[in-house]
């Protein structure tokens, strides 16, 4: 019995130290258990950056400490809208901005970073950036404000934000359109100095672009150019840095539109060297018509730019190429004025000898009636005779006419007024007198003008051939030279724009 009795003791004793062990357990899994239930997300912002947290968005971290450091990243969405004559270009981009600002860090919440509402972004302090060549701006608000606020367990804050932006590009259109444009974006501190606040580049990928991005009119390079734009100003020196766009310029374009319409042009102007020099409607026409067209092509070109001061390429190739249109209808001018010089020429001539016959010494008509009556008297001729009135009518006809020289008249006088004459010789005089007078007949002094006429005809076809043949070799060498001279401006143009220019760019 009493054997018994002591070992109900003794399993009494154990089951009491077993009891006491578990309970003693189970107090100590059950105090951690109290202590890890986690505060609610509202408590914990509340702590964080609430009133009663003592976080003040007026004061910058590290008040009157080293300066905050932002790195900045840029995703660019959109990227065109490149305006020449405003010269500025539109993009649409996502702003990111990352500091550390050590009131925000946390070890009582488990998460290792949160991303909180934008309208707690007016609880907690900002960077002040702007883009200083900025023209215009927008925030985007469909469907909500496109803006990202993320704050991680060191404090390290990331704020993103969604803006089109329409940015000053001043352009060089020296070259266009094989121009290469460079466009900046500046991000700048408007109100703290470096003192307080220094903007640098994200170390990996500062600048990006969306896959597939495209422009109509230029290619983006895809090697960026960052730089570090510090501004000094008269309230102080202030953080900058920016990213330089290299824009090449596509012609594609403008060779459409512009350089193959003004080539053809061109081209057709010379048609109207092959069109015979008669007809002149028909050349003149076509070089007023391709005139005209070039100068509204030249016009047309110059509406998309602004009024600079400088030449152009495309400003060169549309004045030559007018200059070009231009000599092709001067050309033509050349052509019907060397033709038509023979006409002129002539007219010049019988201008000439009817002002030197004027100018000869007229016979005086008292010495002209002295030497007839000398000739009737001494030829026994009184005024009833016939060979009278004859000799008169000879002499005043020749005279009237002004075609007998003055050796013709003084030999013919001599002729019969030799009073030694017999009657032979006036038979001889009678003769010739009767044959010039008798119809049906031709004189000699008539048949001289004709001789002579008929001298100045054939010279007058000679000169007509000889200027026409000179008008003709105009056309030929106009043919060769025009399109020769053309080429070799194409051949210059093009080597100076496309490869020395574009070189030089590419160093620069």
């Amino acid at each position: 019995m009493r054997r018994e009795g002591s070992v109900a003791g003794f399993l009494l004793s154990w089951k009491l130290v077993l009891l006491l062990s578990v309970g003693q357990c189970k107090e100590v899994d059950n105090a951690p258990k109290t202590r890890q239930v986690p505060m609610s997300p509202s408590d914990f912002l509340d702590k964080l950056m609430g009133r009663t947290s003592g976080y003040d968005a007026r004061i910058r971290p590290n008040f009157k400490g080293p300066p905050v450091n932002v790195s900045c990243n840029i995703f660019i969405n959109s990227f065109g809208s490149i305006a020449e004559t405003t010269m500025d270009y539109r993009v649409n981009i996502f702003l990111r901005q990352q500091w550390n600002d050590p009131r925000l860090a946390y070890a009582e919440y488990p998460d290792d970073s949160l991303d909180l509402d934008p309208s707690m972004l007016d609880s907690i302090w900002k960077p002040d950036l702007f883009f200083a060549n900025e023209k215009g701006a927008h925030f985007h608000e469909v469907t909500t404000d496109n803006k990202l606020l993320r704050i991680f367990k060191n404090g390290n804050v990331l704020y993103s934000i969604r803006l089109t932006l329409t940015l000053s590009c001043p352009m060089d259109l020296k070259n266009f359109p094989m121009d290469v444009q460079t466009c900046i974006m500046q991000l700048e501190s408007f109100g703290y100095t470096m003192n307080d606040l220094i903007f640098e580049w994200q170390e990996n990928g500062p600048v990006q672009v969306a896959e597939g991005l495209t422009l109509p009119q230029f290619i983006l390079k895809d090697e960026s150019d960052l730089r570090y734009c510090t501004k000094h100003y008269n309230t102080g020196k202030f953080t900058c840095i920016e990213v330089r766009f290299h824009l090449e310029r596509q012609m594609g374009y403008y060779l459409i539109q512009m350089y193959i319409p003004s080539l053809l042009i061109v081209i057709l102007s010379w048609v109207s060297f092959w069109i015979n020099m008669d007809a002149a409607p028909a050349r003149v026409a076509l070089g007023i018509t391709t005139v005209l067209t070039m100068t509204t092509q030249s016009s047309g070109s110059r509406t998309s730019l602004p009024k600079v001061s400088y030449v152009k390429a495309i400003d060169i190739w549309m004045a030559v190429c007018l200059l070009f249109v231009f000599s092709a209808l001067l050309e033509y001018a050349a052509v019907n004025f060397v033709s038509r010089q023979h006409k002129e020429l002539l007219r010049f001539r019988r201008n000439h000898k009817k002002k030197s016959k004027s100018s000869e010494d007229a016979v005086d008509p008292e010495e002209l009636a002295d030497s007839l009556h000398h000739v009737n008297t001494d030829n026994d001729l009184n005024a009833t005779d016939p060979l009278y009135g004859s000799m008169t009518k000879i002499y005043t006809n020749n005279h009237g006419e002004g075609e007998v020289n003055e050796g013709r008249l003084t030999s013919t006088v001599a002729v019969t007024s030799n009073p030694s004459n017999s009657k032979d010789s006036k038979t001889s005089i009678n003769n010739a007198v009767t044959t010039g007078n008798t119809p049906g007949t031709t004189n000699t002094t008539q048949n001289l003008p004709g001789a002579v006429s008929g001298g100045v005809g054939k010279s007058t076809e000679e000169m007509r051939k000889l200027f026409i043949d000179r008008a003709k070799k105009i056309d030929t060498v106009s043919r060769a030279g025009f399109p020769l001279a053309f080429l070799f401006f194409n051949i210059f143009y093009w080597v100076l724009y496309k490869i020395l220019r574009h070189e030089d760019v590419h160093k620069q």
